[in-house]
């Protein structure tokens, strides 16, 4: 099991010699040059993201962990912070609902490591966060800030062993829905609206399990995604008193 001491030396292996700004920076773990985790520069608001990034557990984010025996694909999420009109906000997709794995569901951008990422254990999980990302959104990871790595976690639905990496949108680019066979649409939630009560609820689904869920941008956030963002914000002391009570029911095809 990885605790938050593993987690802060996660940090300082990925952070290696590279102290820049940018998402490059000097050789990794496994001895390819390529992204870095830098807090340099980071706008004030990021601070109570970092700061729980260094400290959450995994049993605090999700009680689904990668199973011991180390089975699962393993894949990476980009939790990209970015700054709008109306503050701090986050960057989602909408999955293709013709896809057979999570097909319709809002998420972060990402997806499985390829062998060219490098290594699971150090920097490849930020490599395949960044490409997955400029693939299926087409935004430049040239200005995207890499400053966090959350524990790993695990998706049983789809045996996906998962790194939710964290990004800072420094340098903000054009994003779209690359290829539509993969990516139904890209889109841009404020904090405040994940944080307003009136857009929170808890999703059920036909089989009994229930979670955290956000009525954002015409959109149902559940599952996964809205777990670790639910997450995020209670340890980052951004969570504002939601009615818990609020049930929203989920389909079958969910």
């Amino acid at each position: 099991m990885t605790h938050a001491s593993d987690t802060s030396k996660t940090y300082d292996r990925l952070n290696g010699s590279g102290s820049g700004s940018g998402s490059g920076g000097g050789d990794g773990a496994d001895g390819r040059s390529g992204p870095a985790v830098s807090r340099d520069g980071l706008p004030d608001w990021l601070d109570p993201v970092a700061r729980a990034a260094d400290s959450i557990e995994p049993l605090q984010l999700s009680r689904f962990l990668p199973p011991e025996s180390g089975d699962g694909r393993q894949s990476a999420v980009l939790i990209l912070f970015g700054e709008g009109p109306r503050g701090p906000e986050l960057l989602l997709m909408e999955r293709a609902s013709q896809l057979r794995s999570h097909g319709g569901q809002p998420s972060f951008p990402g997806g499985a490591l390829d062998p060219e990422d490098g290594d699971p254990q150090t920097t490849g999980p930020l490599r395949a966060a960044l490409r997955e990302a400029e693939e299926e959104t087409g935004l430049d990871p040239e200005g995207v800030q890499l400053f966090g790595v959350l524990p790993r976690l695990y998706i049983p639905v789809s045996a996906f062993v998962v790194t939710p990496v964290l990004g800072w949108w420094r340098e903000p680019s054009a994003v779209r829905a690359v290829d539509a066979a993969e990516t139904a649409r890209v889109f841009t939630v404020p904090v405040a609206d994940l944080t307003d009560p009136a857009n929170r609820a808890t999703a059920v689904h036909p089989r009994g399990h229930a979670g955290p869920a956000f009525l954002v941008e015409s959109a149902l956030v559940w599952g996964f995604t809205a777990g670790v963002i639910d997450r995020l914000l209670h340890f980052s002391g951004w969570e504002r008193p939601w009615d818990r009570t609020r049930r929203v029911p989920l389909d079958w095809h969910a």
